[in-house]
């Protein structure tokens, strides 16, 4: 009803393109509009003003040859001031941004080993988009915002790098784990060696105890019994012990079976043994 009485509705968003008998005459604002018609005045069509995005995924290779796969987004949308270039000089604007996508990704990512494309992203897209911005100028668009959102490396690359990723964590594990074993061991030697000092200690400790003891004895014993020498008190005290061990060992159910010398002539033996092994072990202290 609208279009027959003249009259054509712009919407928010969006200018129309008013031409007079197939020449641009102006551009309409949102809103509603009179065209008579027969006068050849009629809306040659509709620009929209909102934000667009393209996504574009261009294939390439990097430096040290390993082709990957960018995907670029682009955001961009016409300009009011400038509908009538961006309405007219441009007969299918994405594959027009699409071509400025692929040429400057070819020409800058070539330039770069993968690690570097991948750390350098945010360089590449401001090159992309000063590339864009500077182009799309002239046609009336602006360009918001240029987005690298992903780097594709063939799958043979990706599974590749994922390997060599676990064998290094491997490795490191690996120098973790041996550099703990290896201070396990340190301790532990270390463990072992002061437990021997101490052990040491407390046998030297005893034997001294059993020195002091016997000499307290003997010379307790020689002031009771005039006429006794130390050697005769030393030997029945080393013999007296003697009986004790049998006993002991006869008494125990756990022990085992032993087979040492005893007679009346062996008891001499085992005390001058006895004897000279305590003061052997006294003279080493």
């Amino acid at each position: 009803m609208g279009q027959v009485l003249g009259c054509v509705q712009v919407d928010q968003s969006t200018v129309a393109i008013k031409e007079t008998f197939g020449k641009f005459d102006e551009v309409l604002e949102p809103g509603c509009h009179c065209l008579p018609w027969c006068l050849g005045s009629q809306v040659s069509g509709h620009l929209s003003l909102r934000v667009q995005q393209l996504d574009v995924r261009c294939e390439t290779k990097t430096k040290d040859n390993v082709f990957v796969t960018v995907v670029a987004s682009i955001q961009y949308r016409a300009l009011a001031e400038s509908a009538q270039d961006a309405y007219y000089k441009l007969s299918n604007t994405r594959n027009q941004i699409q071509a400025y996508v692929f040429d400057v990704i070819r020409a800058s990512v070539p330039k770069l080993d993968l690690d570097s494309t991948f750390e350098q992203k945010n360089d590449i897209a401001k090159t992309v988009e000063s590339e864009l911005e500077k182009a799309m100028s002239h046609y009336g668009y602006e360009i918001v915002q240029t987005l690298i959102v992903d780097i594709e490396p063939d799958v043979h690359v990706k599974r590749a790098m994922n390997e060599i990723n676990a064998a290094s964590r491997m490795r490191e594990a690996a120098t973790e784990k041996a550099e703990a074993e290896k201070i396990l061991q340190i301790k532990r030697a270390e463990g072992e060696a002061e437990s021997k000092y101490l052990s040491g200690l407390g046998i030297a400790r005893q034997r001294q105890a059993i020195v002091d003891g016997l000499r307290n004895s003997v010379l307790a014993f020689s002031e009771s019994v005039p006429g006794t020498s130390s050697k005769d008190v030393m030997d029945m005290v080393l013999i007296t012990q003697y009986f004790d061990t049998l006993k002991e060992i006869g008494a125990s159910s756990k022990s085992n079976s032993v087979f040492i010398p005893h007679g009346p002539g062996a008891v001499k033996d085992i005390s001058s043994q006895i004897r000279d092994g305590l003061l052997q072990g006294k003279s080493i202290e």
